[in-house]
């Protein structure tokens, strides 16, 4: 898999030079590629955990209101500052901001869901609804307090996109995802015996309120990272993690975490150079990422794949 991401962001990155000034368009591929590559690994890793701590192959973090929190912070950044006051943020500073934000009352979120005995399925899954509505209402009553123009700049953020990314960011993302993917990396052991449920981790001497919150912790992180770098991106997880599953064959995380962050990688890369190169731009990868994933959830409801 290492090597297929390579083939394809040599492609990605060297096919239609021409004889122009091929140092300033090796550079801006490689910020995006960057940040491809960063998103993609944030996401597939997070939902691994995420679906371990849950012990449940259908939740992912964005299903539990992850995105409508973050329309929401962007909403209520506009109609604080106003639309130029919202452009003209130190972009540092803002993506900092969001991420502690986010992993914050992440963090808070999760444990509370998971911690506090919310183990019946549908009962998370409601929860999780009903705060991304609730998230989704403020924000459509901030929206409708805005001017036109300050609304198109909610607009413009609140849906993910690979062609827009910030590169004097990727050096904290990259740092933060790196971090945050070495540590899960590392709890590997941990995450299989978590894996098990409960009952027999804590019969095998795990702490397990400990593990989770430190698995909670990483996925807020990760999260946040991703969904400030690009924008929120819902379904994109759950097609990694599932892709990880059926490639490896093996409940081994230490397997798992880089199957999926590899292919995430590999999917992006390649869906990237595909609209840009053949299509032509003619559609958003984002746009059919997230249809593609949508559906595969549906797939995986219709095929009873709860547990």
């Amino acid at each position: 898999m290492a090597l297929l991401l390579a083939a394809v962001a040599a492609l990605w990155m060297f096919q239609g030079l021409g004889q122009g000034n091929r140092s300033f368009l090796l550079g801006l591929r490689g910020a995006k590629l960057a940040a491809l590559v960063t998103v993609a690994v944030a996401g597939g890793v997070s939902t691994i955990l995420f679906q371990t701590v849950a012990a449940n192959r259908v939740l992912t973090p964005s299903i539990m209101g992850f995105d409508a929190l973050y329309v929401l912070l962007q909403s209520g950044l506009v109609v604080a500052l106003g639309g130029a006051g919202f452009v003209g943020l130190p972009p540092a500073a803002k993506f900092t901001a969001e991420v502690a934000a986010m992993t914050a009352l992440a963090a808070l979120l999760f444990g509370t869901l998971l911690l506090k005995g919310a183990r019946d399925l549908p009962k998370m899954i409601l929860t999780g609804v009903i705060l991304g509505v609730l998230f989704r209402s403020v924000s459509g009553f901030l929206g409708r307090v805005l001017d036109p123009n300050e609304f198109a700049v909610v607009q413009s953020v609140s849906f993910a996109s690979f062609n827009r990314v910030d590169v004097t960011l990727l050096p904290w993302a990259v740092a933060a995802t790196a971090l945050a993917v070495a540590a899960a990396w590392r709890m590997s052991a941990i995450l299989d015996v978590l894996a098990l449920g409960r009952d027999p981790a804590v019969s095998l001497g795990l702490r397990h309120r400990a593990a989770v919150l430190a698995v909670l912790t990483l996925v807020a992180v990760l999260v946040s990272v991703s969904t400030a770098l690009v924008g929120p991106v819902a379904f994109f997880g759950l097609i990694l993690a599932g892709l990880a599953h059926g490639l490896m064959r093996t409940s081994r995380h230490a397997l798992l975490l880089p199957a999926a962050g590899l292919s995430g990688a590999i999917l992006l890369v390649g869906g990237q150079w595909l609209f840009e190169r053949l299509l032509s731009q003619a559609a958003t990868l984002s746009v059919v990422v997230e249809f593609a994933g949508g559906l595969f959830f549906l797939f995986l409801l219709l095929k009873g794949r709860i547990r």
